[in-house]
């Protein structure tokens, strides 16, 4: 009899031991308090079935209480999806997020991620640089840096995409630059033909991902190139 009861209780801890894994989490940011881009609705949709493929889950909000240490310990990344303005967290909020990324967390910005919270230092070093100014849509090229980032591996050497430019400032000098855009390639470059595009780094333990990309509806919708563009900034974030 005890035999079977010590089988039945090995049998139910290998059963344990292979039950699938819970998926990740994400949380989706996009609090707007300056433009509101109409693409984050489309993004948060592409995001969410990115997830779907790639076993993780996927949580949105527009509100910064979500910003606490007990909420945040759940997620393994945070995707700021253009968020604008410049209060968008208080002093506790923004204490929570630094521990997040000290604890590992990961971070994704898109497009409009450089657009927000430029009067607080710390967000400007981990999102990597921030916004000035655009020209109107318009197709560029883009030549890519890193060949072998999941972001940018599947990515033509010289690929030719329409979207909003962003000319920066303050960018870090700590970034790994992915992509840069071609100035002669459109009107209204302002960087003196060194105008990255995508970066990432490691940052104060966590890992960090940006795109400028992502302003348009197509952009999310069906653009193939840049949803696996995205998909591999999310995964590496993810620390996959």
């Amino acid at each position: 009899m005890m035999k079977k009861v010590f089988l039945l209780a090995l049998c139910a801890t290998v059963f344990l031991g292979f039950k699938k894994k819970s998926p990740d989490k994400v949380l989706i940011f996009s609090l707007t308090k300056g433009y509101h881009h109409a693409s984050i609705a489309d993004g948060i949709t592409a995001i969410q079935k990115i997830g779907e493929t790639d076993n993780f889950s996927v949580d949105t909000t527009t509100n910064p209480a979500m910003f606490t240490d007990a909420n945040l310990k759940q997620y393994k990344a945070l995707i700021f999806l253009s968020p604008t303005g410049n209060a968008l967290l208080n002093a506790d909020q923004q204490k929570a997020f630094v521990n997040y990324i000290h604890k590992g967390g990961g971070f994704v910005g898109i497009h409009a991620a450089t657009d927000c919270l430029y009067d607080w230092d710390w967000y400007g070093k981990l999102v990597g640089a921030y916004f000035t100014k655009h020209p109107k849509i318009q197709p560029a090229n883009l030549n890519i840096i890193d060949t072998k980032h999941p972001s940018t591996k599947m990515l033509p050497q010289t690929w030719q995409h329409t979207d909003e430019w962003y000319n920066f400032k303050q960018v870090s000098p700590d970034i790994n630059v992915l992509m840069k855009i071609d100035e002669t390639s459109y009107t209204g470059g302002e960087m003196n033909g060194n105008h990255p595009m995508a970066w990432y780094q490691k940052f104060e333990g966590g890992r960090v991902f940006y795109t400028a990309l992502g302003h348009t509806k197509e952009d999310f919708t069906t653009d193939n190139l840049f949803l696996q563009h995205l998909t591999g900034g999310i995964n590496y974030a993810l620390n996959r």
